[in-house]
C-alpha cells in the first residue's frame, strides 16, 4: 500500500520518526513535506497535496501532521474525495476507516508519541469500511453534497 506523508515545520519531528518505521514495515512512503521545515511553511499546502493524491489513488492513504493536527484534517477534508480523520487512540482509528471510510489520518504532534502513531496506522491501513447499507447510505449522503454542494433528497 501507497502512504502519502504531510508534515508542517510542528509536525516534522513526529513525520520522520513515522516515516522511518513505515519505511522499515515494507510499507511504500511518499513524503510531501517541506525539504527543510521552517516557521513560516503552511500547512495547507501539505494537507491539499496528500490528500489530492490520495483521492486519486484508491488503494492508498494519507497521514497528517501538524501541531494539533486541526488545520491539516481541515484543509485536507476540503478536497473531493479525500476524508481526514483525526485519530487519538484504536477505537478512533478503527472506525474512521469502518465506519467512515476515512483515507487519511491525521496527528498532533503536539501530544502523539511515534510508536502509538505507528501502531494507529497499521490499525487504520489494516482495517476496512465495513459496506454495510446504513454507512454506504451516509457516506453517499457526504460525497453527494461533495458533488452538488446541496443535501440530498431522503426519497
Amino acid at each position: 500500500m501507497k502512504i502519502y506523508l504531510g508534515a508542517d515545520h510542528a509536525g516534522n519531528a513526529l513525520k520522520e520518526k513515522i516515516k522511518k518505521e513505515l519505511s522499515i514495515d515494507g510499507y511504500d512512503v511518499k513524503d510531501f513535506s517541506p525539504i527543510k521545515p521552517h516557521d513560516g511553511d503552511d500547512y495547507p499546502d501539505y494537507a491539499f497535496l496528500v490528500a489530492e493524491t490520495v483521492a486519486a489513488n484508491n488503494d492508498s492513504i494519507g497521514v497528517l501532521i501538524c501541531d494539533t493536527g486541526i488545520g491539516m484534517a481541515i484543509a485536507a477534508n476540503k478536497v473531493q474525495g479525500a476524508y481526514a480523520a483525526m485519530v487519538f487512540n484504536e477505537f478512533d482509528a478503527k472506525r474512521a476507516r469502518e465506519h467512515n471510510n476515512a483515507n487519511i489520518i491525521v496527528f498532533g504532534s503536539a501530544d502523539t508519541k511515534a510508536n502509538h502513531a505507528i501502531k494507529l496506522i497499521n490499525l487504520f491501513v489494516t482495517t476496512h469500511f465495513t459496506e454495510s447499507e446504513r454507512h454506504v447510505r451516509r457516506i453517499g449522503k457526504i460525497k453527494y453534497f461533495e458533488k452538488y454542494k446541496q443535501k440530498p433528497s431522503n426519497e
